[in-house]
């Protein structure tokens, strides 16, 4: 080879090196392109060892299997899976944790006492015997079961009659099918030329309480349009009727009346005969469009992403099983099949400040001129805020780096659903200084700490309604429960013009958006300093007194007043103010909430507060398709008041203080200059996904 060639070759090889070495440096960031932040997990580490938070956390998969599977041992082969159950069959309901007693849990969290026995509560509809009821079972030690006792006497006051139990999916799908093939089939005509009925174009939507008196299992069921995608919400057809559904056989279940514009008639062959013969006035409900006023789907084509919150340190808290930790609070969170979430023995710098927190009960009461909406009082636990809380959306349900936490739920079916993603835990921007002053009186100084939170979440999905729960604690000590409302409104017929708007707003061609309250009840036990409590409310009242200096001369001047509220003894008897059975006999509840008010003393004892936070809520077109979060949100906020020397979040590393002549420039004054160093790395974040739809 001749001495040309080589120098061509060798020549083409340091081109080729050369080009190499740009493509490696140009994608390991030898461009601009600012460097990778270290990665951190968004997702709850798994509990590695037994300690204190396996108190309250949620039963596991493994847990609710070895449940399931002793009593189905236990129980017999009569058993049939809560998801194909007749109402003539036995089966179990629900299993969920049961929660140990509070001394016995005390014992062991301040004193080291062994840990009191974990066990699950299960709920067994008992349909296939001479007397059918609901019973109680208490079932332990987890995880390997070997006893179980029946309760229900003893949390309820006596046997649970079986038209209070719940309602199975299989029992509202027979009621469909009830329409369907037997009653639909009376009005075919009518129908097809009213609502462009073709055999699955409708939809049925419950009141409940079902009927008027205790016993009853009677429901007035309202009639939509169906079309995929779409809220079936807002397309009311002004048709209703009223099934009688108390036999434990389907094949005695009968229409007692039907409601039509106003008018009731005995059945739908009624219907049907006076339309024929044009002695019917009607009014013709078209088929929504998918994408249609009740759509979600966007109007407009996408846009720039919404703001990013970022830490750039990482996060300041960790999540390990149910146990959350920062640098000032650590709490364990719960989430009831049925009451939705709670927290348990929440601590501020390490000192207990509750013992629980959680939610009892969601309550909405509606008015209308039509039977199915005026007699509508929902009680959302008896359809279960936990159960029905399906996975959260990243970037919108929670702040697109939040700890997702997976839950299990085992009701109305024999297998174990996964809610994956069903509880959110992040620190929220508040974007508001939680304190700050800029002094410019003798010395020049500037002292502020930006508004952060720790948050744990949830999202209940029950029919209509979207409930976002959010418990909530501040650098300050404040711990804060609020709720917001959001999906889609309740709506009626509007069939009565003038009249009707006496109930709500329209909100659609013949659609009326109903009247309606919202209730959210709240359980705090909260064990300030101690179990031994005082409770007292402190408000201002004017007394007019002389000035001293000028006797003549009177000032108004304010004066706090001392008085009791009306609180409870904590017991254990008295653990929730609701129940999932008051839904379908409200009439003659085993124990109200009232009883546990009476005259007992409420001076140094382990006392628990009771909370109702409610708001009126009347339709309007802003409604559609959905109900904003903005202007409907409600809850408590407590403080602290004298417990601490001094506010706490003064303690806070995120504290800003600068005085004159320094340079807040720099990140020895002023950490937060700071930021604009650590931030310049390109998050992390982990891919999005969505598993439960």
């Amino acid at each position: 080879m001749n001495l040309k060639v080589v120098l061509v070759f060798l020549a083409l090889s340091l081109i080729t090196i050369f080009a190499l070495a740009y493509v490696l440096l140009t994608s390991r960031g030898g461009s601009n392109l600012p460097p990778r932040c270290p990665s951190v997990s968004p997702r709850a580490q798994p509990w590695t060892h037994p300690g204190q938070s396996q108190l309250f956390a949620d039963l596991s998969r493994e847990e609710l299997t070895a449940v399931m599977s002793f009593l189905t041992q236990k129980l017999g082969p009569g058993l049939v899976d809560a998801a194909q159950a007749q109402p003539s069959d036995n089966c179990i309901f629900s299993v969920e944790l049961q929660l140990p007693p509070k001394a016995a849990a005390l014992a062991h969290l301040d004193r080291g006492s062994p840990p009191p026995a974990r066990e699950a509560l299960a709920i067994v509809f008992f349909g296939g015997q001479p007397q059918p009821n609901v019973t109680e079972l208490v079932v332990g030690p987890l995880p390997q079961p070997s006893y179980m006792r029946d309760v229900t006497v003893e949390r309820h006051g006596g046997p649970l009659p079986y038209h209070r139990r719940p309602m199975l999916a299989t029992e509202s799908a027979q009621m469909w099918t009830h329409l369907k093939e037997v009653e639909f089939p009376k009005a075919p005509v009518f129908l097809a030329s009213v609502f462009n009925y073709n055999g699955s174009t409708l939809a049925a939507l419950h009141a409940t309480p079902r009927g008027l008196r205790s016993g009853d299992r009677a429901t007035w069921i309202a009639l939509y349009h169906n079309i995929s995608g779409v809220g079936i919400f807002l397309h009311p057809v002004g048709l209703e009727l009223l099934l009688d559904h108390r036999a434990l056989d389907p094949a005695h279940w009968a229409v007692q009346q039907v409601f039509y514009l106003g008018h009731y008639y005995a059945d739908l062959g009624q219907l049907e005969w006076e339309f024929k013969a044009g002695r019917l006035d009607v009014v013709r409900v078209p088929l929504p469009l998918p994408d249609g006023a009740s759509s979600l789907r966007s109007r407009v084509s996408p846009g720039p992403l919404p703001p990013l919150e970022f830490s750039p340190q990482g996060s300041r808290y960790s999540v390990q099983g149910h146990l959350v930790e920062s640098f000032l609070w650590t709490f364990t969170f719960g989430h009831g099949a049925f009451s939705g979430m709670r927290i348990f023995d929440v601590r501020f710098k390490g000192e207990r400040v509750a013992y629980e927190v959680s939610v009892q009960e969601c309550v909405s009461i509606y008015g209308a001129d039509s039977p199915k909406t005026m007699m509508t009082r929902y009680l959302d636990s008896s359809y279960g805020l936990g159960r029905h809380s399906r996975g959260l959306v990243r970037g919108v349900d929670c702040p697109y780096q939040s700890t997702m936490v997976d839950t299990h739920v085992l009701v109305g079916q024999g297998a174990v659903q996964l809610l994956p993603g069903a509880v959110c835990v992040f620190e929220e921007a508040q974007g508001l200084p939680l304190r700050r002053h800029h002094n410019q009186l003798q010395s020049h100084f500037y002292g502020g700490l930006a508004g952060s939170a720790l948050v744990v979440r949830s999202v209940s999905s029950v029919g209509n309604y979207d409930y976002i729960w959010d418990f909530v604690l501040h650098p300050n000590g404040a711990l804060e429960g609020r709720v917001h409302a959001t999906g889609y409104i309740n709506t009626a017929f509007l069939s009565r013009g003038e009249e009707s708007l006496l109930f709500g707003n329209r909100v659609g061609e013949r659609v009326l958006g109903a009247v309606h309250t919202h209730a959210f009840h709240f359980k705090l036990d909260l064990d300030v300093a101690g179990l031994k409590n005082w409770v007292v409310a402190e408000d201002v009242v004017f007394k007019p007194v002389a000035a001293p200096w000028s006797p003549e001369h009177q000032l108004q001047r304010p004066q706090l007043t001392r008085y009791q509220l009306v609180v409870t003894r904590r017991k254990e008897e008295e653990s929730q103010s609701s129940s999932i059975y008051y839904q379908n006999d409200i009439w003659t509840a085993t124990a109200a909430f009232a009883d546990f008010i009476n005259n007992e003393t409420l001076l140094g004892e382990d006392l628990v507060a009771w909370v109702t936070a409610s708001f009126l809520h009347i339709p309007h077109a802003e409604d559609v398709p959905n109900t904003v979060t903005l202007g409907n949100r409600v809850g408590f906020l407590l403080r602290p008041y004298n417990f601490f020397d001094e506010d706490p979040s003064i303690f806070s590393p995120g504290s800003v203080y600068f005085e004159r002549g320094q340079d807040a420039g720099f990140c020895s004054v002023n950490h937060v200059a700071c930021i604009p160093h650590l931030a310049a790395c390109v998050p992390d974040l982990p891919p999005f996904s969505y598993q439960d739809l």
